[in-house]
């Protein structure tokens, strides 16, 4: 019974959790023996839900939960319950909605009060032990909190209510306007309004790179042939790239700045930002040739798969913005230590560079960045600068690394999987393919059950049940993977994925698809949203999924779901445009199903058309290699089409319309770009 009412995360797999597995606080991870301690016992829930790369998780861990005055009120008055966001994103969003739902800001580490029934009626985010910053000291909470629980049971009943009615998915209320080619050229210029005009991102700080935003600016800049749009796309992966959000020494972007010209990161370093960027740049750099992006594109795969491969091939979750107890102390520099490292004869010409300063540009430290000579120098000067970065990252192996979050997440490793397939492509770099497939492969062997998918990987698969972002990615990975190697088993294994989802998750009375299952038994009740978060929204990429695998398979049950998805959420996205981005983007994929059919005789060879792909954007398009003996679905914008002049021949098709006949890799290009375009009366 001791060891029962004693810490019980030494046996869990999640990082985080075992963080916290020497703490005096009494920490149970969620799940039916938590849940049941709390209706035995009639005490409140304590959950606190955070994640293993999280500077302010840890400070309040150093402050409270290490702290044996501060646990035993923690015991005494409450079941607590300590929980992995990213393990659990169905149990995190469900109680982070909540918040949001009380008039709280977001954020982690996310601390929310529950009845025994796991239903929330009180929380707020970070508490420092002792009162400061404006918030209450975290053990007067506590007791005011498990006071007000027994005494005035009414009123948390009224709290508690209130919130699980709020959290139960209902039918949109409200007008929705039509997504059509108008109203979309229209809030994509509006939203151009949001875009800071000088260092990029959204005004304001912190920023952070808001991906899905201006993946929707440029889809409209070139839908609509605005430059603006597509200037500020430019404009704002240019800043990050050169700020110190970026990792200039080794590689890798943080999550977020917190100033608003990309100078001081918070120096978590996430798999999904980095995944979600490298995707992004490439489909800026096939229409501008940027030689910045192309770098960054080619350092941040090269930081990927030397610091974030697992055994197996799959990809980790995150590196900690802490070492040695001490947010980015392993990214930082003494300018002694640079001039000792470089050289008197190179210091002046690295720091004039690289902002490396002796009274430093971050409290008394430097982040190298290079936000004041944005250009890159010429050839020479930039291969002498690379021998400096690497001797500063040798020297900077040395100290004590960051925490390393080894978990494997399918719905990251889908978004890093269709980066590094879209990225082989577009820089014909196999090994990158093969890093994908790898990747790939580890998911669909390891992390599966039956046709079923697990959420995590670590020592072996997780309990954690797969959300409908692990199927959403992996089916997104599988389809870019067939764009790049025309291998239709790919396509096979997203449909049976989309089969799965449909199957389990999908809500015949609202539309969409649930995050959680609907044999996911411990959680309160299964959201259901197509908002943008962090990470791309399930519904927003199953339209486009969607939409793809009708252009690959000729089924137009696929988009029959696609527009139920985005009549679902349409009054949603009227009333909250700009929170949908990734919705947004989504419909013109709807609009504008992008098909490019290279048709190939007995003998040829499709390289060269394939090359041509590299110079033009054209997002979420269905490349489809089809040889002599082959055919299209009747149902196809293509089907009939033949080999002209016993060349392989491309036919670009933006919804039902097909262009003429393309023989000559140049004449596709302009070709796709003619196509793509639409003029808004």
């Amino acid at each position: 019974m001791a060891e029962q009412d004693g810490n019980q995360l030494a046996d869990q797999t999640s990082p985080y959790l075992r963080q916290h597995k020497d703490n005096p606080v009494h920490w149970r991870p969620w799940g039916p023996d938590a849940l049941a301690e709390a209706k035995r016992t009639g005490k409140p829930i304590l959950l606190s839900v955070g994640y293993a790369a999280c500077h302010w998780c840890h400070v309040m861990a150093h402050e409270s939960f290490e702290d044996p005055e501060t646990a035993a009120v923690m015991n005494d008055l409450f079941v607590n319950i300590k929980v992995d966001r990213e393990e659990r994103p169905d149990v995190d969003s469900i109680y982070m909605n909540a918040l949001h739902m009380i008039g709280e800001q977001g954020g982690w580490p996310l601390t929310m009060f529950l009845t025994p029934d796991a239903e929330p009626f009180w929380g707020g985010t970070y508490f420092p032990k002792e009162q400061r910053y404006g918030r209450p000291a975290f053990v007067d909470v506590l007791r005011t909190v498990a006071h007000t629980f027994h005494a005035e049971p009414q009123k948390i009943r009224t709290n508690a209510d209130a919130l699980r009615s709020r959290l139960t998915p209902t039918q949109p209320k409200g007008e929705a306007v039509p997504l059509t080619d108008a109203t979309l050229e229209n809030w994509t210029q509006r939203f151009l309004q949001a875009v800071d005009p000088v260092t990029g991102g959204l005004r304001g700080a912190p920023k952070f790179p808001q991906t899905t935003f201006f993946s929707l600016l440029w889809r409209g800049g070139l839908r609509y042939d605005v430059e603006s749009l597509r200037d500020a796309v430019d404009l704002t992966l240019t800043q990050i790239c050169q700020g110190g959000i970026y990792d200039h020494v080794g590689g890798g972007f943080a999550r977020y700045s917190v100033d608003e010209r990309w100078l001081v990161p918070h120096f978590e370093k996430m798999l999904y930002d980095n995944a979600l960027l490298i995707d992004l740049m490439t489909e800026v750099w096939r229409e501008t040739k940027s030689p910045l992006f192309a770098k960054r594109i080619e350092e941040t795969v090269a930081w990927l798969l030397r610091e974030m491969v697992t055994e197996g091939g799959a990809f980790a979750a995150s590196l900690d913005a802490d070492s040695e107890g001490e947010e980015g102390k392993f990214y930082v520099w003494d300018f002694d230590e640079v001039k000792a490292l470089l050289g008197a004869e190179n210091i002046d010409f690295f720091a004039d560079i690289y902002d490396v300063t002796p009274p430093g540009n971050f409290e008394g430290k430097n982040i190298p960045n290079r936000l004041y000579t944005v250009d890159l120098r010429d050839d020479d000067t930039e291969a002498r600068l690379k021998g400096m970065l690497r001797t500063l990252f040798e020297g900077r192996s040395l100290r004590i690394r960051p925490g390393f979050d080894d978990k494997v997440l399918a719905d990251w490793n889908g978004l890093v999987v269709a980066a590094l397939a879209n990225a082989a492509t577009a820089f014909d770099r196999p090994e990158w393919l093969e890093a994908a497939e790898a990747a790939f492969d580890f998911v669909l062997m390891r992390m599966s059950m039956g046709v079923r998918l697990i959420h995590a990987y670590r020592e072996g698969p997780g309990n954690a049940p797969a959300t409908a972002s692990d199927y959403a990615n992996m089916i997104r990975a599988a389809l870019a993977l067939a764009n790049a190697t025309n291998n239709p088993e790919y396509v096979e294994q997203a449909c049976a994925w989309t089969h799965v989802l449909d199957k389990h998750y999908w809500s015949e009375d609202l539309g969409g698809y649930h995050l959680a299952a609907d044999d996911t038994a411990d959680i309160l009740v299964r959201p259901l949203n197509a908002h943008d978060d962090a990470t791309p929204n399930a519904n927003a990429m199953m339209v486009s999924n969607l939409v793809a695998l009708a252009s690959w398979t000729g089924h137009t049950t696929y988009t029959d779901r696609a527009e139920r998805i985005i009549e679902a959420f349409g009054p949603a996205i009227t009333a909250n445009p700009v929170g949908h981005s990734g919705m947004l983007g989504a419909a013109l994929d709807r609009l504008a199903p992008a098909l490019i059919v290279l048709m190939v005789p007995e003998g040829g060879d499709p390289t060269a058309m394939r090359a041509a792909l590299r110079d033009v954007s054209l997002p979420n398009a269905v490349v489809d290699e089809v040889w002599a003996d082959e055919t299209l679905p009747s149902t196809s914008p293509a089907a009939g089409k033949t080999v002209i002049d016993g060349k392989t021949t491309a036919y670009v098709c933006i919804g039902p319309q097909c262009s003429l006949p393309v023989t000559e890799p140049e004449k596709l290009v302009e070709t796709i770009k003619t196509a793509r375009e639409v003029t808004v009366a």
